[in-house]
């Protein structure tokens, strides 16, 4: 309920921003000023040179984004967004041996610079930085030595991931629907000491698939 409340209030601050009367200049003179919400499908994975297997899981992502028009080319878009992320990793070492799921809940924020490659097709990238508001784990099979639920919690986990995302647009009218690619460049689970030897449960990076559809609610 917590975590809930956070987005909703992050994401009334970011509409009251967006309607501010602040506006760039379109692509035929006209000013070019769209704010809306956007949600989608998640395919998550951690990226980790320790496990044995990493299986995608599937989650979501909703929010509010803005775009402004640069020129007629360029446009600049910042987003925020609830997004889940995680994985299912297989472990097989002396130190843990089995399977858990990892289930990751963030409030994101990337800053897109948008490319209009034609007046209905763009390509996007830009930074992001993310906040962690939850962290799960769940036991799944063959789980000895090394119980993930009842010794991995939120606090196992860093709460600041940062990245790159990078992605396609596609805009029919009054919908726009698109693929975007995120790669984090922290690690999602914090280093810690268990009988003087360094582990870290997720030792990976955060890597999502997304595949979204926005619609803009406030046009200038």
């Amino acid at each position: 309920m917590n975590k809930l409340k956070i987005w909703i209030a992050a994401s009334l601050l970011l509409i009251g921003m967006l309607n501010n009367p602040c506006h760039a200049q379109g692509k035929h003179g006209s000013q070019a000023l769209q704010a809306g919400i956007k949600g989608g499908v998640n395919f998550s994975d951690l990226y980790t040179p320790e496990a044995d297997r990493s299986k995608m899981i599937t989650g979501f992502n909703i929010g509010v984004f803005s775009k402004a028009a640069i020129n007629g080319m360029l446009a600049f878009q910042p987003e925020l967004y609830f997004t889940t992320k995680g994985a299912e990793i297989t472990y097989n070492n002396d130190f843990v041996n089995g399977t858990a799921r990892y289930r990751l809940d963030y409030l994101e924020m990337p800053l897109l610079l948008v490319v209009n490659v034609t007046d209905n097709f763009n390509i996007h990238f830009g930074p992001y930085a993310s906040y962690l508001l939850s962290g799960k784990v769940k036991n799944v099979s063959n789980v000895t030595f090394f119980n993930f639920e009842d010794q991995i919690d939120v606090r196992d986990f860093n709460r600041l991931d940062a990245g790159m995302a990078a992605g396609l647009g596609l805009d029919l009218g009054t919908v726009s629907f698109g693929t975007r690619f995120n790669y984090g460049f922290t690690k999602a689970g914090k280093e810690k000491t268990f009988n003087g030897t360094s582990y870290r449960f997720p030792d990976g990076n955060n890597g999502v698939l997304s595949f979204y559809m926005s619609v803009p609610l406030h046009e200038n």
